[in-house]
């Protein structure tokens, strides 16, 4: 059950950060009112832990949208008009995050055991910071090739074109979000009193916290994987826009967590 004065601290700390990506030009208006709705349903349903590893993809996927902009915006790759995110990306990469937190409160049964969803939450971030910090960055690469077609050269930020540059980047992104994720979900609950309010901290055990680190690590870079073969193919004949890539490739994500979690445990 949820107190109030939790519910209340949640909403208080989401409204703070939309502002503050608003200010700092990280999401445009329509995108901080959607970032609230979904970092509150996170806060609430999932846990604070939950929104803090949110902030964190939030803050590293910004860093690498800004870095070198005006080559970017140069090259005719770059996002929005001054690296600002809209309400469409904020739905394609928060979406199955959301959808992943209620069906991890206690009190509705979805799933018996929390870090089962922790692990598919934390894969679902993974796949998504991935994709972003591989595409923002794999544009610099020199040599870009379609995924389904290796031998193709193609443009820097062409959807399904894949480099070693982003490759690498996006094994990075998907370790630095599974470890971060390790560290906030598993670390730091253990040094904090087993319940605050109404809402535990009790998290995955010590026997299977390295599945929390393994899993999405796999899953991020597989996801990314998929992102672009999506974007080769459904997203090149016009059946998926690019966010709607994105969205399918985090479900997916979590998804197939949930999956590897049934096969190993």
């Amino acid at each position: 059950m949820v107190v109030l004065e939790y519910v209340v601290g949640v909403l208080v700390l989401c409204i703070l950060l939309s502002l503050l990506a608003y200010w700092q030009k990280v999401l445009d208006i329509w995108g901080c009112i959607l970032a609230f709705i979904i970092g509150a349903v996170i806060g609430i349903f999932g846990g604070i832990m939950w929104l803090i590893l949110l902030l964190f993809f939030l803050i590293t996927s910004f860093g690498a949208t800004k870095y070198k902009y005006s080559l970017k915006k140069e090259r005719g790759v770059s996002e929005g008009k001054i690296g600002e995110r809209h309400f469409k990306n904020v739905l394609a990469n928060g979406l199955a995050p959301a959808y992943i937190a209620i069906l991890s409160f206690e009190d509705f049964h979805f799933i018996e055991e929390k870090w089962i969803a922790e692990v598919a939450f934390v894969a679902a971030i993974s796949v998504a910071a991935s994709d972003t910090v591989a595409s923002e960055l794999g544009v610099f690469s020199d040599k870009t090739y379609l995924i389904t077609n290796p031998k193709k050269r193609v443009k820097p930020g062409t959807s399904g074109g894949v480099s070693m540059l982003g490759q690498s980047w996006a094994l990075i992104a998907a370790s630095y979000t599974a470890l971060m994720g390790w560290i906030v979900l598993f670390l730091i609950p253990q040094a904090l009193p087993s319940e605050i309010g109404a809402i535990s901290f009790e998290t995955i055990s010590a026997t299977n916290s390295y599945i929390l680190i393994i899993i999405p690590l796999i899953v991020g870079f597989l996801g990314c994987q998929l992102d672009s073969v999506l974007g080769a193919t459904l997203e090149r004949i016009g059946l998926l826009s690019n966010n709607g890539v994105n969205l399918v490739a985090t479900s997916c994500g979590g998804l197939i967590a949930w999956l590897m979690i049934l096969y190993l445990v």
